[in-house]
């Protein structure tokens, strides 16, 4: 069973790749020519990583990952599908950076990497696809050096409760059955020629926190935001450069959060 969901998601990101890559929500121009695609929640929690060794799971086509490498960290991207890991790769050498890129699914990661980090880092849209969270917990921690720290930024599980327009809850916020939806075009390009199909889970604040203290994380620093940082949710209105929030509730329903843990 995890096996066919595993190969479901996958297709549909080897498919949202090709739209990806190309859409002005990712301007990759842009980016070739320097800019940073970190946001100010986890560049805020990453401080300095200048020399620091750092492992980015489900990295898609690595912007982020050659972001940190830009940042002069030594940096591991990790992500299952082929599509996006070519073409980290093929942009980490075409600005001629040193990033290193392994394809694999994450509850896979120990069986191609054998090596801890000074840091773990994920961030938006990446948990949701995992159907066992105390695995994932189990991964960040394999994979950090003791007092090693963990950056996490993720939408808020209780945005993932409710409809595409925002309009009404229609999933629960606990972990139960898989959601199953269909989507037409993908987030960053609402026009774009494909259909796909997801397979993911909503994984409530309390799971992942106590999931990660459950293998020797403690807390450091932990908030929520009424905001997101990128346009993808629906009806949005921006508030100020980079701060979205849902014309429906404004700043009442909470859109994104962030951990910082370290390993003991």
């Amino acid at each position: 069973m995890e096996q066919d969901h595993i190969q479901t998601n996958k297709l549909t990101w080897n498919q949202r790749t090709e739209f990806h890559i190309a859409s002005e929500f990712y301007n990759q121009a842009e980016f070739i020519e320097g800019k940073n695609t970190l946001k100010e929640i986890e560049l805020s929690l990453l401080n300095d990583v200048r020399g620091k060794s750092i492992l980015h799971l489900q990295c898609h086509f690595g912007q982020d990952s050659l972001s940190l490498a830009r940042m002069h960290a030594k940096v591991v991207g990790v992500d299952f599908s082929e599509k996006a890991i070519e073409l980290a790769i093929e942009t980490n050498n075409k600005i001629g950076l040193d990033a290193e890129f392994i394809c694999c699914n994450l509850y896979d990661l120990p069986q191609h990497l054998n090596r801890q980090f000074d840091i773990v880092f994920t961030s938006y849209g990446t948990i949701g696809w995992l159907p066992d969270i105390n695995k994932w917990a189990e991964i960040v921690s394999q994979f950090l050096k003791p007092n090693g720290e963990f950056v996490f930024v993720e939408f808020h599980p209780a945005m993932w409760m409710f409809d595409n327009d925002l309009k009404y809850v229609q999933y629960n916020y606990f972990k139960s059955d898989a959601i199953v939806e269909i989507e037409d075009g993908t987030y960053a390009d609402k026009n774009a020629a494909m259909k796909s199909k997801s397979i993911t889970w909503n994984h409530s604040l309390s799971c992942v926190i106590q999931s990660l203290l459950n293998k020797n994380l403690k807390l450091i620093n932990f908030q929520e935001f009424d905001y997101s940082p990128y346009d993808v949710i629906a009806n949005s209105i921006e508030i100020s450069p980079s701060r979205f929030q849902s014309k429906e509730h404004g700043n009442k329903l909470p859109l994104v959060y962030s951990l910082k843990m370290q390993k003991v």
